[in-house]
């Protein structure tokens, strides 16, 4: 075996190990320039750029006496939701609050329930509001086709939309300001050009769309898991303009647990990857935008930031380096191992200084969860089995009205003969669980496999290196590793207590 593996070694690993080691580094530049000219960019806009207001013509909506409210445009709401048990009326209730004139407003909720209790209640809130006089519309469809692009595309195709301007689209845990609609609308009513107005994330986005520019796009497609950026890339290249606020704010709410958020950023990884590999020949074909927006809507927006981003951060850090350990014939540049990463980390913290003694959590996390972007990545490349899988995150409403005061408390598991018992947030979920033998047991949805074992990997190639190395890279390896251990059983996260 050690005669095979020497023979194997020198011809065939040590060679192949430094093209990939060229060929991240090469990405880790890409990534690196991108990050810097992004730096700058943000930078100059912080201390040089106008406001949109200023950029743009803005103008507060006046009376007319004449007009009345007629003046004022015309506006639907969409309001998407699937089993939204937690935060529906929280959605609707800030739908209805929107502050414009009642006659010229339309709010949709597009119910794609499967629950009927919930079904029921989403329609009974519906009701109610109705009844204070709010135009209201409950629409429900046959089928979940197309999921939330389908429920979007359906819902625009109401005979009342067509007395519509605008339209606003809001997540059922989205809650917007009441002068939402009276801060973004003069920046369509004025600037004929512009597309969309979208507010600023809050761990979130929300914004206003012109009918007209989202119609001439193709309208919402169903092709994707990112249907949202389907249409901004297709609008895009129509020539339309966006315009960012940065100072209008729209709360909702972050994936509560780390299921929730896996499957969240398996979406938003695996779409825009998918998309990219859909579109990437209908932007170049595309006349009425130049040759340089084309390039930068290939290479920046979905090449490095989309797709080299995930895989650099997980094959670079997470495989090869560690494995530089084991070959020490392979050797990384100090610039590409250490002065590359800390530079990119630390343009990216720039805009969280608030969270800067987190930044070596934030870096672990980071890593551990580039592995199942860059395997989302490659499944929306290769249209594989999950490309257009849509779980719906869920939600769990006004978590502060709920605990009465309490804290949140961490997750208590107890392994019974037969049940997992967890205390979730609602309820006191059972998983029952397969056995292989009589002391063995698969839990559902809490041991990650791939994460132990990129785990068990970083831990061997720190001992390798404290035994044997060179490197002295094993203090990052023990803590990546140790990260990956405590996401490959679940434990990451809170779980809200059910009384």
């Amino acid at each position: 075996m050690g005669l095979m593996w020497q023979q194997t070694k020198a011809p065939l690993i040590v060679p192949l190990l430094k093209l990939l080691v060229y060929l991240c580094l090469a990405l880790s530049i890409m990534l690196f320039v991108e990050r810097v000219y992004m730096g700058i960019v943000i930078v100059w806009l912080k201390l040089f750029g106008r406001k949109p207001e200023k950029r743009y013509k803005w103008e507060a909506m006046k009376d007319d006496v004449e007009l009345g409210n007629s003046a004022y445009p015309m506006v639907l709401v969409q309001i998407p939701m699937y089993n939204e048990k937690e935060v529906y009326q929280l959605s609707i209730g800030a739908a209805c609050g929107l502050s414009w004139p009642s006659d010229r407003i339309t709010i949709q909720v597009l119910d794609d329930s499967t629950d009927p209790t919930i079904k029921d209640l989403v329609e009974l809130e519906c009701q109610r509001w109705a009844s204070k006089g709010i135009n209201i519309k409950y629409e429900i469809r046959d089928s979940r086709n197309g999921y939330k692009a389908g429920a979007l595309k359906e819902g625009m195709k109401h005979s009342y939309v067509k007395q519509c301007d605008y339209v606003a689209i809001f997540d059922a845990d989205f809650e917007p300001e009441p002068d939402f609609l009276w801060r973004t609308i003069p920046f369509l009513v004025h600037n004929p050009d512009i597309a969309l107005v979208q507010a600023r994330w809050k761990f979130g986005t929300a914004g206003v769309w012109r009918i007209s520019a989202l119609n001439e796009a193709g309208g919402w497609k169903d092709r994707t898991t990112v249907e949202d950026m389907d249409l901004a890339v297709r609008a895009s290249l129509k020539g339309w303009k966006f315009v960012y606020v940065g100072d209008l704010k729209v709360k909702n709410e972050l994936p509560s647990t780390f299921k929730a958020y896996r499957y969240q950023q398996h979406r938003w990884s695996c779409g825009p990857a998918n998309l990219f590999k859909k579109m990437v020949g209908e932007i170049m074909r595309t006349k009425k935008v130049t040759l340089w927006k084309k390039l930068y809507v290939i290479y920046s927006f979905f090449f490095v930031r989309k797709i080299v981003a995930h895989i650099v951060t997980f094959v670079f850090y997470c495989v090869l380096l560690p494995a530089t350990v084991l070959f020490p014939e392979v050797e990384v540049p100090k610039w590409g191992a250490v002065y590359i990463p800390s530079i990119i980390t630390l343009l990216n913290a720039v805009g969280t200084p608030r969270s800067l003694h987190l930044l070596v959590f934030w870096i672990l996390f980071e890593n551990v969860m580039s592995l199942h972007r860059t395997k989302a990545t490659f499944i929306g490349l290769l249209e594989a089995g999950r490309v257009n899988e849509w779980v719906v995150t869920e939600k769990l409403g006004d978590v502060k009205s709920k605990l009465g005061g309490k804290t949140l408390k961490k997750p208590r598991i107890r392994i019974g003969e037969r049940y997992v018992l967890v205390q979730c947030s609602r309820l006191i979920v059972r998983e029952r669980f397969r056995f292989k033998s009589r002391s063995h047991y698969l839990i559902v949805n809490r041991v990650h496999v791939l994460e132990l074992g990129v785990g068990a990997y970083l831990f061997l190639c720190g001992c390798y290196d404290v035994a044997f190395g060179k490197n002295h890279y094993f203090i990052y390896l023990f803590l990546q590793s140790i990260a990956f251990f405590v996401a490959g059983v679940g434990y990451v996260g809170t779980f809200v207590p059910n009384s």
